[in-house]
């Protein structure tokens, strides 16, 4: 008898780790997901008008005053662009590296990262920010978006995973 209630709590085991798996992987493709869409839809909103975006770039100060948080939104020093100084967010090899580091950062990992349901920030501290967004709605260009966005992203996530 004793090994009969042995084996019955050896397969309700396995099968309790075996949902657990199930449900880790999926936490981790969910937020795999989430990043990739947060990622995409900064790219677009950050995308210069040159480029096919709706961001005006005349020296870059706006495109890399954008920074990201999980505390509220960012805010910075009230500088204005010294027009001798060309800014770049640009490493010559990834356009946007500045932006990837910053979603790495903020994002982290383990329990002080960014997760299900938490509320991201994003925003661009330029003291003209607002108004360039009023006129130009970059952002909001981008948000508009959000749904094809994480649909491709979706789909992306699928076909890797069947490979």
């Amino acid at each position: 008898m004793a090994q009969r209630y042995t084996g019955r709590r050896r397969a309700y085991t396995s099968l309790a780790a075996d949902i657990e798996d199930i449900v880790a992987v999926s936490e981790k493709r969910m937020i795999a997901l989430m990043r990739q869409s947060l990622q995409d839809v900064i790219n677009e909103a950050q995308l210069a008008r040159g480029k096919g975006g709706r961001m005006r770039v005349d020296t870059g100060f706006l495109r890399a005053s954008g920074q990201a948080s999980l505390t509220g939104l960012p805010t910075g020093p009230d500088m204005k662009p010294d027009d001798a100084t060309k800014h770049s967010i640009d490493d010559g090899q990834r356009p946007y590296s500045r932006i990837n580091l910053s979603l790495i950062n903020t994002l982290g990992e383990g329990n002080d990262g960014l997760k299900m349901g938490a509320t991201f920030y994003f925003g661009w501290t330029a003291n003209y920010a607002k108004y360039r967004e009023l006129y130009d709605g970059f952002l909001e260009g981008a948000l508009m978006n959000w749904s094809r966005i994480v649909a491709f992203n979706t789909d992306t996530i699928r076909q890797r995973i069947k490979k």
